[in-house]
């Protein structure tokens, strides 16, 4: 997707987001690990009511990890570590009991990947009124009126014929629809949407994220929007946390981000990108995106950035806060507007 120009987006900031003064959701030094191997090392953030929050980077930053630890869906083997703070009430470490409580209601979770997120042998009417059944004790009938104006408001003409198909005689685009009106049916007053737009056409992408973004704002629900796509965080976030080695490299408003980004890597981001209305040949990241084995104690970004210092390798670069948010760097971008 192509980058747009941020400083004519309306879409963005503070013009949608009424954030409250306690963060519905406060994350703070998660950390995730799988055997040897350190997905998320040190991440920390907050999301406020009605506030779309972005968790951009590449494949392997500890993005899609960071989601689903937030939520106790991580496999048995991982290790977690850290505080995840949901209304004040710590989730790291909750029971399984609770975890399921809140995953619906509380906190909802939109997939990747709906053809796998949806049972194959069950009609989506079936599925979304099981959601209801659940966590509301609402009986069948009831439910599925509930669903049947839910899909409504997500622009499906025949919800009717949509509730009583199975999943794969839908569209990749519809099927996406009905994921996210499963993890929007029980009102929860946050939704994580973990890449919803990568498996979908590109012209199909702004359609659906402009229906989950509505329906999210008119219940005034927050969302964690995770992408790899700095053209979808243009378009849809508030603000954004920049991840890269499983910490937080950079964290800022959205414009603030893309018009004076701090960290090297966020720069590094920024040139590998298409602006509208600009020509010339983009500009690569050299190298490879990290793996972390064990603790990390230097700079992850060190091998692959041309501002690297010899103390870049000598241990994790100290988190500096700004009026804005923060980074994590020793030798930070003056800024590229």
């Amino acid at each position: 997707m192509t980058m747009p120009d941020t400083s004519l987006s309306d879409t963005t900031a503070t013009s949608r987001t009424d954030r409250s003064a306690t963060p519905l959701l406060r994350v703070r030094d998660l950390s995730v690990r799988f055997g040897a191997v350190t997905a998320v090392s040190s991440v920390s953030f907050d999301v406020g009511k009605g506030e779309v929050f972005g968790v951009v980077g590449e494949s392997g930053a500890g993005k899609s990890a960071t989601a689903r630890a937030i939520i106790g869906l991580l496999p048995p083997t991982a290790r977690l570590g850290g505080s995840v703070l949901y209304k004040g009430e710590e989730l790291v470490g909750a029971s399984k009991a609770r975890l399921r409580k809140v995953r619906g209601p509380e906190i909802g979770y939109v997939f990747q990947d709906a053809l796998t997120a949806l049972d194959p042998v069950r009609t989506i009417g079936a599925q979304l009124a099981e959601v209801l059944a659940v966590h509301r004790r609402m009986p069948a009938r009831q439910a599925l009126e509930v669903a049947a104006d839910l899909l409504s408001e997500l622009k499906i003409n025949d919800p009717k014929r949509t509730l009583n198909a199975y999943p794969h005689q839908l569209s990749g685009g519809m099927r996406q629809r009905a994921v996210i009106a499963a993890a929007l049916i029980a009102d929860p007053e946050i939704i994580i949407a973990d890449e919803v737009t990568s498996a979908l056409d590109v012209t199909v992408q702004r359609k659906v994220l402009d229906l989950l973004l509505g329906v999210c704002s008119a219940r005034g629900a927050g969302v964690i929007m995770i992408t790899h796509d700095l053209g979808v965080v243009a378009q849809t976030c508030d603000r954004v946390a920049v991840l890269y080695g499983g910490i937080v490299a950079e964290e800022a408003d959205v414009i603030g981000l893309f018009d004076a980004p701090r960290h090297p890597y966020t720069g590094a981001l920024l040139r590998s990108m298409p602006r509208m209305g600009e020509s010339g040949a983009f500009v690569p990241i050299p190298g490879s995106a990290i793996q972390v084995f064990g603790t990390l104690n230097t700079c992850p970004f060190a091998d692959r950035c041309e501002r690297a210092q010899p103390r870049c390798r000598e241990a994790l670069p100290a988190e500096t806060r700004t009026p804005g948010g923060s980074y994590r760097c020793i030798n930070p971008l003056e800024g590229m507007a």
